[in-house]
């Protein structure tokens, strides 16, 4: 018997085509969950830093009522207000001004802004409240308070939001 020599080298073209087309199904795949991945991130990056600031947030309006003696029937803003604000407390937000125009299309009331109920949070502000590494500026998004004295919390905004929402209570609803 003789023994014949076969000179096969290499893969074949359908197997090579095979292997690329399975390794590019694993790549989509990693790719999407990637982009979840970083997608929820970002979100609960935003929703824990909306929190750290409403804790702040209520710790100021809890001392404002305590050190300022407020009592029912007290005009509150008016005793408050000074309190309120300040180096580390945000910046009130004055009508017709173009933040204020920013801040009533994402859905604060604009009586809320007549009436001195909301504070700009600046980078340095956050900062000066003891959250650091957070950026609150016109590409990040500015943070913003407003208080309501009357139930003695404090809701956040940002003015870039997530999905079109931009409130903390809105933000906290989204499920990914």
């Amino acid at each position: 018997m003789k023994k014949t020599k076969t000179n096969q080298k290499g893969i074949t073209l359908i197997a090579l085509i095979i292997t690329i087309i399975v390794l590019l199904i694993i790549a989509g795949i990693t790719v999407y969950s990637g982009k979840d991945s970083i997608r929820k991130a970002n979100l609960e990056g935003l929703k824990t830093n909306m929190l750290l600031i409403q804790t702040k947030a209520k710790e100021y309006i809890e001392n404002a009522s305590f050190q300022l003696g407020v009592n029912p029937g007290d005009d509150k803003w008016t005793k408050a207000e000074e309190y309120l604000q300040g180096e580390d407390k945000g910046t009130k937000v004055e009508s017709g001004g173009e933040m204020a125009t920013t801040l009533i299309n994402i859905g604060i009331k604009s009586e809320d802004i007549q009436t001195g109920k909301v504070y700009q949070l600046s980078t340095s502000n956050l900062e000066k409240m003891g959250i650091n590494n957070v950026q609150s500026d016109s590409e990040n998004g500015y943070y913003i308070i407003v208080y309501d004295l009357d139930n003695t919390t404090a809701e956040i905004y940002n003015t870039i939001g997530y999905d079109n929402k931009y409130s903390l209570t809105d933000i906290e609803r989204i499920e990914i």
